[in-house]
């Protein structure tokens, strides 16, 4: 497929910081026009405005990935002031870490309802513009916490979850051109990391240190190593990629 006459669209959802802010910026200077969609308009137009300051094209939009009437709009108006959205980076997320006993029903259910049920209804807006324009790529974001951890029987799950349901996207949705891919993190500097050692009692600064002395590369991931695998998953040279999991994390399971 030869390059389209306007820029392609992408939505990157939690795009108000960390790993969304960066995917959605990445995507920018790779030339898409970004939706740039948080829970609230006003947290995603930091990110928005920073696309702008270096030149590209953005758009902050609102809406709560779990509620089907908010996602369908959400998609909608990316549609009618951006263009139809080809590329859908599902990374909007929450954590309610706690140990299996002492975890409530809401714990669980906030969880498996941003993760899950929040990428379900984005995709599932998304695709229809996708198999129009025969070309389309998806990008779900799991976690290593997806092979278990001690904490987080909720989000493990979820994670979980998410690589299977990119398995099956994979296979329906090949034949229209559309590719459906999942990057596993491993432990990146995010204000959830921060929020995780805060639960934990840690001093930020030791976590870090003790967390990056166990990753075989030495160091802790950045918003940034994610978001340069994401570039390449939506691009056209990662067309014959689909149905993986990718785990970026400075080692095999870090």
């Amino acid at each position: 497929m030869g390059a389209p006459s306007s820029p392609r669209v992408a939505i990157v959802t939690g795009a108000a910081g960390g790993i969304g802010a960066a995917t959605a910026q990445r995507l920018a200077a790779d030339g898409f026009a970004v939706a740039v969609l948080d829970l609230e308009e006003a947290a995603a137009a930091g990110t928005r405005e920073a696309i702008e300051a270096a030149g590209g094209t953005a758009l902050a939009v609102g809406a709560d990935v779990s509620d089907a009437a908010q996602v369908q709009a959400a998609v909608d108006r990316i549609a009618a002031e951006l263009g139809p959205p080809v590329v859908l980076v599902n990374n909007a997320g929450v954590t309610r870490d706690n140990l299996l006993f002492r975890m409530t029903d809401d714990d669980w259910d906030v969880v498996v309802r941003v993760h899950l049920r929040g990428s379900f209804l984005m995709t599932r807006a998304a695709q229809k513009h996708m198999i129009d324009a025969r070309w389309g790529r998806i990008v779900n974001l799991s976690s290593t916490s997806a092979l278990g951890n001690r904490g987080q029987a909720n989000y493990s799950t979820a994670k979980a979850g998410l690589q299977g349901f990119t398995k099956t996207l994979a296979v329906e949705l090949g034949k229209f051109g559309v590719t459906a891919n999942a990057i596993a993190p491993g432990f990146i500097v995010t204000e959830m990391t921060r929020a995780t050692a805060a639960r934990l009692g840690r001093d930020w600064a030791e976590y870090e240190a003790e967390r990056a002395a166990a990753i075989p590369v030495n160091r802790a991931g950045r918003p940034e190593d994610i978001a340069h695998t994401v570039s390449f998953l939506v691009s056209e040279g990662a067309g014959f990629v689909s149905g993986q999991v990718i785990y970026v994390a400075g080692g095999p399971r870090t």
